[in-house]
């Protein structure tokens, strides 16, 4: 299924697309906040953080931009750093 594909059944609220991208990226986005932070209940939150995002607003990723493996690293990457520069 393509990325473009996951994002218009997550924007119809299908529950499903979001247990298929959790189960194709999460280990990623839990690497790269695990990585950042240093901490796993912290790479936990963010990894958390990642995903409801992505369910409460799948239009803010665009396909055409880049892949939504990409994005959701991307939005990992920025909420882990801001964890670690205000210490949480």
């Amino acid at each position: 299924m393509s990325d473009g594909d996951l994002r218009a059944r997550l924007a119809a609220g299908d529950l499903g697309a979001l247990a298929d991208a959790y189960d194709e990226h999460a280990a990623h986005v839990y690497g790269v906040a695990m990585t950042v932070t240093g901490s796993r209940g912290a790479a936990e939150e963010v990894t958390q953080e990642v995903f409801l995002s992505l369910w409460e607003q799948p239009l803010s990723y665009d396909p055409r931009l880049g892949s939504l493996r990409g994005w959701l690293v991307g939005r990992a990457l920025h909420a882990a750093a801001v964890r670690v520069r205000v210490g949480g």
